[in-house]
């Protein structure tokens, strides 16, 4: 049985490349990759944000991390602006659940590192590049021009019967509770918020193989149910790991990598707004904060 390759440091940022990655970054001086963080009034609530990518917001302007390629509008700014809460966010592109408790790259700290007993929020998006998704995303790719109106990518990750990137999500799910345990043991008094992933395919399944988009039509439905299969692991572990999971796959469907500029909160593998490839755009991390307000809103103790 084909195992998936698990997707080196420099490319765990759920993106075609890293090459891709870093072209065009405009990163603001930082002069080390300490965490961001924004100080409000005294009696603010204590937030802490954790996360790959899709937390972080690479090349989102304005980046003000280029170890992590973190942005000042990704969502947890966005939200700790919103809630005049004090902000230290950690997030980083590239981690995975071993990085939350360990050394990432480049002297990055383990992201844990910043919670302690004082904490009252914590918001975490990880899981993503566990499944080694940006190698998916490669392999599609690659794949496309051989059979562009077929299933290329689903064939070669489930045409054996072993979908292997469902087993990726079922091994995935224990890491992530021991993350939310890891959470907790280190921040006793905090709600806990996992942030699942945007709407990256369109929802309906059609597809939209182009130059920029570089995925055969069959395809597109394979990949979307894919992510919701991770999604729904996210939420199955925040229900049973004592955290709220936060949907932003709903509010930002129609607004997928298939939708023309203006629309697309998501970006194709070739960007035309400032943000990652396959990643979602300054809008889309303002959809992805207004998801996370509103849960807050909701239920939130803070």
């Amino acid at each position: 049985m084909r195992r998936l390759l698990p997707a080196s440091r420099a490319g765990r940022a759920l993106t075609v490349g890293a090459a891709l990655l870093c072209t065009g970054a405009a990163l603001a001086p930082a002069g080390s990759a300490a965490a961001s963080t924004t100080t409000a009034s005294r009696h603010a609530v204590d937030y802490v944000a954790l996360g790959d990518s899709y937390a972080s917001a690479p090349l989102v302007p304005t980046q003000v991390d280029p170890a992590c390629l973190r942005s000042d509008q990704n969502y947890a700014s966005l939200v700790a602006r919103s809630r005049s809460a004090s902000l230290t966010d950690v997030t980083c592109s590239g981690a995975t659940t071993a990085d939350m408790t360990a050394p990432q790259t480049d002297g990055v700290p383990a992201q844990l590192d910043a919670l302690d007993r004082g904490t009252d929020l914590v918001t975490v998006t990880i899981g993503g590049n566990d499944i080694g998704f940006s190698t998916v995303l490669g392999t599609c790719a690659r794949l496309t021009s051989g059979d562009p109106t077929g299933t290329p990518c689903q064939s070669h990750f489930a045409g054996s019967g072993d979908d292997l990137i469902t087993q990726a999500i079922a091994v995935t799910g224990p890491k992530v509770a021991e993350v939310l345990r890891g959470i907790h043991r280190r921040a006793p008094h905090a709600e806990v918020v996992v942030v699942g992933y945007p709407d990256l395919f369109p929802d309906d399944g059609v597809g939209c193989t182009s130059r920029t988009v570089p995925l055969a039509m069959g395809d597109f439905a394979w990949l979307r149910d894919k992510e919701k299969e991770l999604n729904a692991m996210l939420a199955r572990q925040a229900r049973q790991g004592g955290a709220r999971y936060v949907n932003t796959y709903a509010p930002t469907v129609g607004h997928d990598l298939c939708k023309p500029a203006g629309e697309r909160w998501i970006e194709t593998f070739a960007p035309e707004t400032p943000a990652a490839p396959v990643h979602p755009n300054a809008t889309g991390e303002g959809a992805m904060a207004g998801a996370v307000q509103a849960a807050l809103a909701r239920h939130g103790r803070h």
